[in-house]
């Protein structure tokens, strides 16, 4: 994988703060909450139980789930929320794994008083945050819904060494790119320092202490656990991209089976962003964990 290729993705989640960053007026249910050190934004949607909570993806705003959001908060509680770093969230202590996510979106929720247990939506990096979450605060856990989440053991073996170097490049380039910013003589580019330094610690993380923390989290046991994952390559993957996704669809696969009350989906014309791509796919799987 190029340098190059990994310079676009870079770029893309770059643009994507500029879209991030316009979105400044909380929702009509929004709020900020002290999590110890520092305070996170969420907002609470509809009212009912067993609540849904979202986790999204690196680099991404729940203002792109604003249409599953709208669809479930009629049946139930919907919470989403910037991540430490993100949107209005302030940062939160380096690094940004999943130990540290999950914590912060437990004491974010205890606090906010949004009794449990949840069902978890994670997608993409969600995905392993709500699994070590599971781990952590098994009481608190309804049922997790993980879309398209990264293999569990990819980080730590040997297959696809060149999009692992990708990666890695992404969070190098995201971290010096946060550091230029804090220096910069511009205020909207010093904003963007958090942000940039959360993803590139997510990024870094996911190749340390998160993929160890996620492999700790182990079987679910009777959790119900449904996972979806998405059957179209991502062609930002170059040559790989087909023989990639077959590898992260079989992962997935053998994710499911780590519960007994584990379902396996293939959405198979869909991209990573199940949300977008095949809502209607995702909706009916958190329904079905939601009892809806």
């Amino acid at each position: 994988m190029s340098r190059n290729n990994s310079g676009r993705l870079i770029s893309a989640v770059v643009c994507f703060l500029g879209a991030l960053t316009a979105c400044r007026a909380a929702g009509p249910a929004g709020r900020t909450v002290d999590v110890g050190g520092h305070r996170l934004y969420c907002e609470l949607h509809g009212r009912g139980t067993p609540a849904v909570v979202i986790d999204v993806g690196a680099g991404e705003s729940f203002k792109d789930w604003e249409a599953v959001v709208a669809a479930l908060s009629p049946e139930t509680a919907v919470v989403v929320y910037d991540r430490a770093g993100y949107g209005r969230s302030q940062a939160g202590p380096l690094p940004r794994d999943a130990k540290a996510e999950a914590a912060d979106l437990e004491a974010l929720l205890r606090k906010a008083e949004i009794p449990g247990p949840y069902v978890l939506v994670g997608h993409s990096l969600g995905g392993l945050n709500v699994q070590r979450f599971a781990h952590d605060f098994p009481a608190d856990v309804a049922g997790l819904v993980l879309l398209d989440p990264p293999p569990r053991g990819w980080f730590a073996g040997e297959a696809f060494p060149g999009l692992k170097r990708m990666f890695r490049a992404a969070a190098e380039d995201l971290a010096a790119q946060a550091e230029a910013a804090k220096k910069s003589s511009d205020g909207d580019e010093r904003m963007m320092a958090s942000y940039l330094e959360a993803v590139a610690s997510e990024h870094a993380a996911m190749f340390g202490t998160t993929a160890s923390q996620v492999r700790e989290a182990a079987a679910f046991g009777d959790l119900p656990l449904i996972v979806v994952a998405a059957g179209r390559p991502n062609p930002a993957f170059g040559e790989e991209a087909g023989a990639f996704q077959a590898y992260w669809i079989e992962e997935n696969r053998a994710l499911s089976r780590l519960s007994r009350k584990g379902e396996f989906i293939l959405a198979e014309n869909s991209g990573h962003r199940l949300h977008r791509d095949a809502p209607d796919t995702v909706l009916r799987a958190i329904r079905k964990l939601a009892g809806r």
